[in-house]
């Protein structure tokens, strides 16, 4: 199987590229090497490789950013994402493209259902959306959207690593409380996606994260717990939960985002696993890196 996978040195490419299975001809592209905006490129790329499935990991993810660069946003998100699926069309090839939690207004108060009425409350949250609905119009039979959330990795920026460079560097941290949803390993979601490749008849929208609930304070404390548990971190500094209020950013963020994962599990043949456990091993990943 020939695969092409979008977004390269980003995090879900990066553990893509480690998991690829034996036999698979991978081509893992970044945004200089094919600038998914550019439909002319787009069409060449695709029908020059012809691959038998894409995977898109490309996207504009400065959330904070795309309020005020929303050309960039859409272009990347939206059309990059309709270009694919166009170019994917025309030589019969299948998509797997990956998006997000944004794509809700974070008002439920249980886990999202993969048919929950999206209503996005920033930029980046309606041009991921606006790409998903393209890709349902044009490939709608061979294709899947994946939503993910709260994604870490050993390799590139993420919340993880932040933390454990702040927990070094402060004396104390202050981490919102009041916004919850589920942290997701890329490993762990880059295996769903390999497993997905060779299931052509499961098509439609899945959600996908580790098991479980958090705040963004939860998220801070486990790390620290398991940092200084594991050596990464010397001692522990107070880390204090704060309201949203006290930390406003230019993009507003769900309230809540945690989604079903069952549909996803059932078609994988596979259950998620709690995001601490998967922390943990992440850390483990971490240490042996360093």
């Amino acid at each position: 199987m020939k695969v092409v996978v979008t977004g390269k040195g980003g995090q879900l490419a990066w553990e893509l590229v480690q998991l690829a299975p034996q036999g698979v001809e991978l081509i893992c592209v970044s945004s200089i090497e094919l600038d998914i905006s550019n439909q002319s490129l787009v069409n060449e790329f695709i029908n020059k490789i012809k691959p038998d499935l894409v995977i898109n990991a490309a996207a504009y993810t400065a959330v904070d950013k795309a309020e005020d660069d929303i050309v960039t946003a859409y272009s990347v998100n939206e059309l990059g994402t309709k270009y694919l699926a166009q170019a994917c069309k025309s030589i019969k090839a299948r998509i797997l493209h990956v998006s997000t939690d944004f794509v809700f207004d974070g008002s439920n108060t249980t886990p999202y259902a993969t048919d929950a009425t999206p209503n996005p409350i920033n930029v980046y949250g309606a041009s991921k959306l606006a790409g998903d609905l393209a890709l349902q119009q044009i490939l709608p039979e061979s294709s899947v959207i994946v939503r993910t959330a709260w994604v870490y990795s050993v390799n590139g920026n993420n919340f993880v690593k932040s933390m454990l460079r702040l927990m070094r560097e402060k004396p104390r941290l202050d981490i919102i409380y009041d916004q919850v949803g589920t942290p997701t390993w890329a490993k762990g979601l880059a295996q769903w996606l390999w497993i997905i490749a060779y299931k052509p008849e499961v098509i439609g929208i899945y959600h996908w994260t580790d098991a479980g609930i958090a705040s963004w304070y939860d998220f801070a404390i486990a790390i620290q717990e398991l940092a200084i548990e594991k050596g990464l971190l010397k001692e522990a500094i107070p880390v204090s939960p704060i309201l949203t209020s006290a930390y406003l950013t230019p993009a507003k963020r769900p309230e809540y985002s945690v989604m079903d994962k069952s549909s996803a599990e059932t078609v994988a043949g596979i259950n998620t696993i709690h995001w601490r456990k998967q922390l943990s091993t992440m850390i483990d990943e971490l240490l042996i890196g360093a």
